[in-house]
């Protein structure tokens, strides 16, 4: 498979409080997310380097954008503005050059940031909620 750059993104919904997807691709300029395992040292005094076990799958997201708090109800602040309220996991859905990465998410907060150049910006971040692995398709 050849190499491919981050261009071809063509999904990123996130649910809104009500469970219904909205595509907010438009409203995010940068994000970060993983699915790291956690491990076990299980090392014997025998041994010279570490032995580990794999063990719990999870997921990680950051998302990142310009301010926008029109009243439009397909945009990242009507999606994110409730986060502080409500404890609902919601579908979060990533597809990049063809390969998808859906995952029920927590949203843990919604920060917003005026910095002294006058931008003003937003990050929400979220964990794995379901204890479902995440595995692409």
């Amino acid at each position: 498979m050849a190499k491919q750059s981050g261009l071809g993104w063509t999904t990123l919904s996130v649910d809104n409080s009500s469970g219904t997807p909205v595509a907010i691709k438009n409203d995010v300029t940068n994000l970060q997310f993983a699915t790291p395992r956690a491990v076990q040292d299980v090392t014997g005094v025998d041994k010279f380097a570490i032995e580990r076990l794999l063990l719990l799958a999870d997921f990680s997201i950051t998302l990142n954008g310009p301010w926008d708090s029109t009243t439009a109800t397909t945009n990242v602040h009507a999606v994110f503005k409730d986060v502080a309220s409500t404890s609902v996991a919601r579908t979060t859905t990533l597809v990049v050059n063809g390969a998808t990465l859906p995952n029920e998410v927590l949203y843990t907060d919604y920060a917003i940031t005026r910095a002294n150049s006058g931008e003003l910006t937003w990050q929400t971040p979220g964990v794995l909620a379901d204890g479902t692995v995440p595995t692409w398709a």
